[in-house]
């Protein structure tokens, strides 16, 4: 979150590099080669970056489908679905209100996390070779591209040398908190457009400077338009992609800029005519844009009034913050009872990488850039507390800054303990400047002290592989097209038991099929609590409810007419028109003896029985 870094040009640069091309017709042929060998550490920098969040998801491969991400396979059953489902703008079949999921009524995209813009791109990879695939790339690719738009914006932006940026970038992409929450949310790790918006935010700063250009005085008009037009698209494309991201590096941003215009007042006050103008300009492009979906998300159909999940249990605990991720090379198991799950060690940042940025800010105190970084850091770790401070899983009665956010509409929503992600580009930034800073000292042992005291500080969290295990095979009923045959076109197919959030799995079902057919209840958030508020799910059916026990506990019960009368009515709730069980089902003969009792004798396809109602 470097909003204003280079701005204050205070920055230590490394060597410039300038070439002439002679001739102004040099054809590319004749630059590539150059620009290739100018270019290469970058290249293989990248590269590099590929390779890593490669072998960190390696175990999704080679059959995605077969696979799954061992610590959270709910969820990812949730997003295969979600990319199935965006996946339908290419048959022109996609609404904000999804049919495809909690028949009859439906499930608001927007009030859920369903990544529609990284769904959409990947629409041809879904429909090609299905959603495992999408997901399995996505869980890679967010991993890179955000560790290398975060090392092109250091180059390129704080001028800092390649070294310095890699492991600044490669904190940024995947530092435990990232790798947390790459156990299937992809919402949360696609965060690649972050630098972007950022270099943007420091782009319009620069043309609102009239000093920045001795030759040219005055502010550059052109380049603060063109700046608030790619913020508004980067900022619309990212509400697509993941709300809580574009939230959090705002709040940060927000932060970040005050502190540096507190600490270099004198450009805040030559650049603040022409910046907010272009700010003012940004969001006047994007409102209407963005009004009909945000509107939809907290007042469409399906919408919800509040956040889902209590911030007083997703805090962040004091002690977590000198721990290590389980999820790193030196971490251990003991340590993951200092949060709420897999997916959320975001502050386990390690005593070496918070020693070596507390130093590294110390020795770099004066710049501006590093005061921001400090400010905004402190600020979003004492807001990753939440309402109450913990601290080794004991309350202490101290009430958190977070608390003055309780009751605020939209913002109490956020989970308090993701506040802390923001803090790996913070003192990323920091570590950045400090290594650039002793790799361009005159002293040999700074300049090798340096660089090493941040590669150590670092080593600890360097992640290990995601936790993968296989998953059963899809029945050949989904699999082979068989439900076809049965399911009505964009009809509602009942697979017995009934998806729920905790088992989601007939979701895969629905994910297989492309979103083709509609499922009752399901895996998402709707407006299914006391009031109208925030639920996991929706409730149930008394058939449903009758099938879910069935599955659970064995046995067929005692069925009569009021239950045969119960599911006929169920069935029509729900639109069905065909209910299937497979027999890869719990308890699958008790649950065939209970439908035949309750709709009479099913057909047999491929490996379910099935009935067309």
């Amino acid at each position: 979150m470097t909003s204003t870094a280079r701005a204050a040009q205070d920055a230590d640069s490394g060597p410039a590099t300038t070439e002439t091309v002679s001739g102004p017709t040099r054809s590319f042929r004749g630059r590539w080669p150059g620009a290739l060998h100018r270019h290469w550490p970058d290249l293989a920098t990248c590269l590099f970056f590929v390779v890593l969040a490669g072998w960190l998801t390696a175990g999704l491969w080679p059959d995605p489908g077969a696979r799954v991400l061992a610590l959270n396979p709910e969820d990812q059953a949730l997003y295969e679905w979600f990319l199935a489902v965006d996946s339908r703008v290419l048959h022109g079949d996609f609404s904000l209100l999804s049919d495809r999921l909690n028949a009859p009524d439906g499930v608001n995209l927007m009030a859920n996390t369903t990544v529609i813009a990284l769904g959409f791109l990947f629409a041809p990879v879904t429909l090609a070779f299905g959603a495992p695939v999408t997901f399995a790339l996505l869980a890679a690719g967010n991993l890179a591209g955000t560790a290398i738009a975060w090392y092109l914006l250091f180059t390129r932006l704080l001028g800092a040398r390649r070294l310095a940026a890699a492991l600044g970038a490669g904190l940024c992409g995947f530092g435990p908190g990232i790798i947390s929450q790459s156990n299937s949310h992809l919402h949360m790790t696609a965060q690649w457009l972050v630098p972007v918006l950022i270099w943007l935010v420091v782009r319009m700063v620069r043309a609102a400077d009239p000093q920045a250009r001795p030759d040219r005085p005055g502010i550059d008009r052109r380049r603060i338009v063109t700046s608030a037009v790619g913020l508004a698209a980067g900022v619309t494309v990212q509400v697509f992609v993941g709300e809580e991201t574009l939230f959090l590096a705002a709040v940060a941003l927000v932060v970040f800029t005050l502190a540096y215009a507190a600490a270099n007042w004198s450009l805040a006050r030559r650049v603040m005519p022409g910046f907010l103008a272009g700010m003012v300009l940004a969001v006047a492009l994007a409102v209407p844009v963005l009004a009909y979906p945000l509107w939809f998300q907290f007042a469409g159909e399906q919408s919800v009034p509040n956040g889902m999940f209590s911030p007083h249990y997703f805090y962040a605990d004091l002690a977590s913050w000198s721990a290590i991720s389980p999820m790193s090379i030196a971490g251990s198991p003991e340590a993951a009872r200092l949060t709420t799950g897999p997916a959320e060690y975001n502050t386990f940042l390690g005593w070496p990488l918070l020693l070596a940025a507390v130093l590294g800010a110390g020795w770099l105190i004066r710049k501006p850039v590093v005061i921001a970084c400090v400010a905004s850091g402190v600020v979003m770790a004492a807001l990753s507390l939440g309402p109450t401070i913990v601290v080794n899983k004991e309350q202490t009665g101290i009430t958190g800054p977070y608390s003055l956010l309780l009751g605020l509409p939209v913002v109490d929503g956020a989970l308090p303990m993701r506040f802390a992600l923001a803090l790996l580009p913070l003192i990323a930034t920091v570590l950045v400047l400090a290594v650039d800073r002793g790799l361009a000292a005159p002293e040999r042992p700074v300049r090798i002290m340096v660089p090493l005291a941040a590669v150590i500080a670092l080593l600890p969290i360097f992640p290990a592989q995601i936790p993968t295990a296989a998953r059963p095979p899809l029945p050949q009923f989904i699999a082979d097209g068989h439900w076809r045959d049965c399911v009505e076109p964009n009809g509602v197919l009942v697979p017995v038991p009934l998806p729920t959030p905790q088992e989601p799995w007939p979701m895969r079902w629905a994910a297989a099929a492309d979103a083709s057919f509609a499922l009752p209840e399901g895996f998402f958030i709707g407006p299914y609590a006391a009031g109208g508020q925030a639920s996991m799910g929706t409730y149930k059916q008394p058939t449903s409810q009758l099938l879910t026990d069935v599955a659970k506990n064995g046995g067929v019960p005692v069925i009569g007419q009021e239950q045969r009368d119960q599911a006929r009515r169920d069935i029509e709730f729900w639109g069905a028109s065909c209910v299937a069980v497979t027999d890869d089902a719990p308890n699958a003969a008790s649950l065939r003896g209970t439908l035949e009792a309750l709709l009479g004798p099913g057909t047999r396809v491929a490996d379910a029985w099935t009935w067309r109602v």
